[in-house]
């Protein structure tokens, strides 16, 4: 089979989709290629295994993969007929058994040669990259069928990778145009789409209200240090603002682990509030239906909304959940918890993505995410896919990065605010401290001295 036989068969069995379609990276695509169904057309299948073969044969390695679901039976015809152990990362996490990510024999070092479908841009195979890494695996070389990036090349480049493509997708477009089968108008648009992909990516004009208090709380202030105040009694919480009050924009509270809580806390942090200059985020974590949020929230015995502008919100009910916590009240929104900093959470890559397009379709309650990244370029990519004008608020940020007994694991204030941290979350760092006063002054200047810089470039 020819390359031009692959596109004019994948044309056949409607491989090739041309309309509006949402693509793993969030962009909005003219056009898809879907070569899940190939799998059902073993002339098709053998065809573009023999393409990958003829294409990698001189190329050296020890081991295949493909990226689940679509490359991986490519990948496994692939290294059949080259006699190369194959080996895949599962996409979920195992739970039970070995506990294996990486299912095949290898070994720590061995090279393996990355099979996938296709490109877009260089992120998702990034990722791929750093998963294999992680488990001692060297990855050199992506190999993919289709190439319909517009410079996924030398966005691989940077990073030190190389990529090999069978067919791009300007081949694709012109084919077809010669046998009739999309229009000269159908062309641009895509050509347009793929040359747009080298621009800055197009956020939603509208501000939450809170998004834009806290973005001028952070400038009036010069800081963007939020204080996790994660302690049990009054005189210890209250002890602690008087040192550190001065130094944070936001403080985050955990009312409900306030041992000797009673009807004096919350006016006494308002007025504390209001003398120091800062906002409060209560951490409370809503996660449950509509309605019952809407009692916890505004309710009870700590009536969250009378004293908290912002509160933390889980997306497992659903985006439902927004509309029971913030309908029909005002001055309040919520931050979004899209990513978690504690090893092992159960938080995935499809989850975040959910938690993206219910804040696209909800932005009036929403003031931005709560997420955490392991090196400045996973926070750049991750922060990239944000839908509009959202903060990102980090937590897992200490002077030095690392990680601590209970799994959770640190970056250092320059590299989280470098990669994309709007505000950097605080907790034991300065708790902890010999000097709360000196510690918190610290992370105050260091936090914003990168944010001013980031903004600068």
């Amino acid at each position: 089979m020819t390359k031009e036989q692959f596109v004019l068969e994948l044309e056949k069995i409607g491989a090739i989709k041309f309309g509006s379609f949402t693509l793993k990276s969030g962009l909005t695509s003219p056009f898809y290629f879907d070569l899940r169904d190939m799998i059902s057309f073993p002339y098709i299948l053998e065809g573009i295994v023999n393409l990958l073969v003829e294409r990698i044969k001189d190329m050296e390695f020890d081991v295949i993969t493909g990226i689940p679901y679509t490359a991986l039976p490519i990948a496994s015809l692939v290294a059949s007929k080259l006699q190369k152990p194959l080996i895949y990362m599962r996409k979920e996490e195992k739970a039970y058994g070995t506990g294996n990510n990486v299912i095949g024999k290898f070994e720590k070092g061995a090279k393996c040669l990355v099979i996938d479908d296709l490109i877009t841009t260089g992120a998702s195979k990034i990722e791929t990259a750093e998963k294999y890494e992680k488990e001692g695996i060297v990855i050199e070389d992506f190999v993919v069928v289709i190439d319909r990036s517009s410079n996924g090349t030398e966005e691989l480049a940077k990073d030190g990778y190389k990529l090999h493509s069978l067919i791009t997708l300007n081949e694709i477009v012109q084919l077809l145009q010669n046998k009739n089968l999309i229009t000269a108008e159908k062309v641009k648009e895509v050509v347009d789409f793929t040359s747009s992909l080298n621009k800055p990516a197009k956020k939603e004009k509208y501000i939450n209200p809170l998004t834009k208090k806290l973005l001028d709380k952070m400038n009036e202030k010069k800081s963007n240090l939020v204080l996790s105040l994660d302690v049990t009694t009054q005189d210890e919480f209250f002890d602690m603002l008087d040192k550190v009050g001065d130094q944070i924009v936001m403080l985050k509270t955990h009312v409900d682990i306030i041992d000797d809580y009673n009807e004096k806390f919350v006016p006494k942090l308002q007025e504390y509030a209001k003398q120091q200059n800062f906002l409060i985020f209560e951490d409370r974590k809503f996660a449950d239906i509509g309605n019952t949020v809407r009692h916890q929230f505004r309710n009870g015995v700590y009536k969250i909304a009378d004293w908290a502008e912002y509160v933390t919100v889980h997306m497992v009910a659903g985006e439902l959940i927004l509309k029971g916590l913030f309908e029909g009240i005002d001055g309040h929104a919520g931050f979004v918890l899209a990513r978690m900093s504690s090893k092992g959470n159960l938080l995935n890559e499809t989850y975040t993505r959910k938690c993206f397009e219910a804040a696209k379709r909800n932005p009036q309650w929403v003031a931005g995410f709560i997420g955490h990244g392991n090196s400045v370029e996973d926070i750049k990519r991750f922060k990239a896919k944000f839908p509009g004008s959202e903060l990102l608020m980090m937590p897992g940020v200490k002077k030095e990065a690392g990680s601590d007994a209970m799994g959770q694991q640190y970056i250092t204030i320059e590299d989280a605010v470098r990669g994309g941290a709007d505000c950097i979350i605080v907790g034991r760092g300065i708790l902890q401290a010999e000097n709360p006063t000196k510690e918190a002054t610290l992370y105050r200047e260091r936090a914003w001295k990168a944010f001013q810089k980031r903004i600068k470039s």
